[in-house]
Formats: structure tokens, C-alpha cells, sequence
């Protein structure tokens, strides 16, 4: 039996507190406007990102709080304005990792509404005053470990035909997380070279678009169980601990994505960036302060670069460059009643490179 919290209609998986425990829970998602999109959730991925949220990693939560900004679907209504923009009932879309912003400052208007100041996540943020939903201004927001989502336009995504579902949902967050930074490093270059700092989610999808864009990968691991893995995408993997192997590195990349979400040491890479012209960007949302070493980085004119996500224009178009290139992310499709189970799985690191994808009908089930 759900519990009901706020209105009725929409069944969703919630942590009450900071533990990993999931209840269902039934809410009332907010009337389509002219703007806005309906959606019949499909699939949703699951993140780290979910587990930081959950926990408190990233700052105290407002529970009850469905997480998941991979969320997959069916368009079930279209307000006005939206279908003046091209969707229509029955399209295969999908929502990421933020569902409003202001729309018209300088940022939102040159497509990087991720940095907006009023930039609102999908889940366990605040809808902006003013905003768009009206009626949802000051409530905060819930994700996609639900069965249905209604979005503004600007923020859903068309899935590329022959694209499935399940793949298409974890896109528009590791595969975006991935595609921006080397969209604006790699992609148009010859003969680069890209290094990876781990190979779980993010570093996988990492490592397949940057090989699509014709670089050339190496993966920096802990040890080299996932040689083979590393192999079959066409990729060399590094040990970092392996000075003689990071030795023989010297100077070599042109960019190095860190795909790490938790505390980790850096400074050995430093060194295997190419002088002045290579960068280091961050991606994988350490809570804690990184140490970097002063000297190397001066005497090699390291630059280092965060990297949230990317904006709506850019993530349709990475949505299109990996249909057109098969690039996709590997997935497991799970039934509801085992999210719980694959929270605990994700935090202890078990599943490799897949991504769990939770199958939105069993949510109603449970």
C-alpha cells in the first residue's frame, strides 16, 4: 500500500530518510500547462548521483525524495506551446538531470541553462518562484523512480528513432556528463588523445563517445581487473599506482576526463597531460576538497576544468551523435522491488559498467 503525500495519480519510489530504503509513495504530479510535456515513464536509470542525494553527501535532503534524473518515456499529453514545438502524444522522449530554469538570462538564451542561477533539478530542488509551473513554485521536485513526469518543453529530450528506451534515459546523464566536455576538448580534432579516470558509469560512456569521436583512450584504474573490459571497447588501461607505466605516459594526452565520484588521488596524472594545452576536466562530483599538487601543475601548465552536465541543445545533439555512432550505455533492466537491493549494489561498487534501469510498470506493482 503506497503512502500518500500531497495528492494522488503518480506512484513513485522514495527514501524517507538517509538511508537507502525505498517506499512506494503516491503524490499528485502538476496538470500539463501550455509548456509542458506528460510523460508515461518508461525506464529510469539509476546514479550515483541518487545515492549522494539519498545520503546527504551533497547537502541535507527534504524527504520524502524520489530520486532518478534518467528517466525514459511515452508522451501521454502536450500542452499548446509544446506541440507548437513538435511534440505530440505517443513520441518516445526522455528527461535529465534538470526540469526548469529561468529561461531568458544570459546563460539559459546561449544554451547552458545547467549553470542558470534558477537551474532546477529534477529531483530534491526547489522549483523557482515564477516559474513556469505555477502552481509548483517553492515545492520541491521528484524524479523519475516514478511512473509518470510532467516537464517543460525545453527540458525533454526526442529519442532518435530505433533508439530504445532503456539506453536512451541513462544518456542524458552519463552520456551528456561525457559528451560536453569532450565536445568542446576533442570532437573535430585528429590524433587525440584522451585519458579516463575510472571506468564505472560515467568512465565507460566516457570512453565509448570519446572513441567515436576518433581519440585515441586510455583508462586510469586502481588495478587492472577491467583490462579486458578496457580492451574489448579498444581502449588501454593504466594502473596508476604503476609509476614505470605512468612514466611512459609523460606529456601524452591532449585531455583527461576524472569520472570519480568519491575521494581520490589525482596528482600522479598530472604529469601525463600535454604541456600548457592539456586539460584536466572534473566530472564525477567529488563532495570533498581535491589535492592538487602546486608545482606540477605550474611547471606543466596544467589547466583544470569543472563540467556539469550540458545544456538542452547540446544534449539533444548528444542524443543524435550516439544513435548515429551505436554508442550506448550498457544496462540492466530491473524490477522495482529490487531498486532498493541495486541502491546498495551501486554503493558498494558491484555491476561494473552497467547501469541498473528500473522498469517504471512494476513500481505500481509493489
Amino acid at each position: 500500500m503506497a503512502t500518500i503525500v500531497g495528492g494522488k495519480g503518480t506512484f513513485m519510489l522514495a527514501a524517507l530518510d538517509e538511508s537507502y530504503q525505498l517506499t512506494k509513495v503516491e503524490i499528485g504530479r502538476p496538470a500539463p500547462g501550455p509548456n509542458d510535456v506528460a510523460i508515461d515513464i518508461k525506464y529510469c536509470g539509476m546514479c550515483h548521483s541518487d545515492l549522494h542525494t539519498i545520503n546527504g553527501d551533497w547537502g541535507a535532503g527534504k524527504y520524502p525524495i524520489a530520486p532518478g534524473h534518467e528517466a525514459a518515456g511515452v508522451v501521454r499529453e502536450v500542452g499548446a506551446e509544446a506541440f507548437a514545438a513538435g511534440f505530440k502524444v505517443g513520441d518516445n522522449v526522455a528527461v535529465g538531470c534538470m526540469v526548469m530554469s529561468c529561461l531568458s538570462c544570459q546563460l539559459c538564451t546561449t544554451g547552458l541553462e545547467q549553470h542558470c542561477p534558477k537551474m532546477c533539478q529534477t529531483y530534491a530542488n526547489m522549483f523557482p518562484a515564477g516559474c513556469d509551473h505555477d502552481d509548483c513554485s517553492g515545492t520541491h521536485t521528484n524524479g523519475g523512480y516514478s511512473t509518470d513526469i510532467t516537464v517543460h518543453k525545453r527540458f525533454v529530450f526526442k529519442v532518435p528513432e530505433g533508439m530504445k528506451l532503456e539506453h536512451a534515459g541513462p544518456l542524458c546523464c552519463a552520456g551528456i556528463t561525457t559528451y560536453a566536455p569532450l565536445a568542446r576538448h576533442v570532437k573535430g580534432k585528429a590524433d587525440q588523445n584522451v585519458g579516463v579516470v575510472g571506468f564505472g558509469g560515467l568512465g565507460h560512456m566516457a570512453v565509448k563517445i570519446a572513441i567515436a569521436m576518433g581519440a585515441k583512450v586510455t583508462i586510469f584504474s586502481r588495478n587492472d581487473a577491467k583490462k579486458a573490459d578496457a580492451a574489448a571497447l579498444g581502449a588501454d588501461l593504466v594502473v596508476t599506482s604503476d609509476t614505470a607505466a605512468i612514466g611512459g605516459l609523460f606529456r601524452k594526452f591532449d585531455c583527461i576526463l576524472d569520472t570519480v565520484s568519491c575521494h581520490h588521488e589525482i596528482n600522479s596524472i598530472i604529469s601525463t597531460l600535454k604541456a600548457y594545452t592539456g586539460i584536466l576536466v572534473l566530472i564525477g562530483g567529488v563532495p570533498q576538497p581535491y589535492e592538487l599538487a602546486g608545482f606540477p601543475m605550474v611547471f606543466n601548465g596544467t589547466r583544470v576544468e569543472g563540467s556539469l552536465i550540458g545544456g538542452a541543445e547540446l544534449t539533444q545533439e548528444m542524443l543524435e551523435f550516439c544513435a548515429a555512432h551505436e554508442v550506448l550505455p550498457e544496462t540492466e533492466i530491473i524490477n522495482a522491488k529490487d531498486a532498493e537491493a541495486s541502491l546498495h549494489l551501486l554503493n558498494d561498487g558491484v555491476g561494473g559498467v552497467k547501469r541498473f534501469v528500473i522498469d517504471a510498470a512494476t513500481i505500481r506493482d509493489m
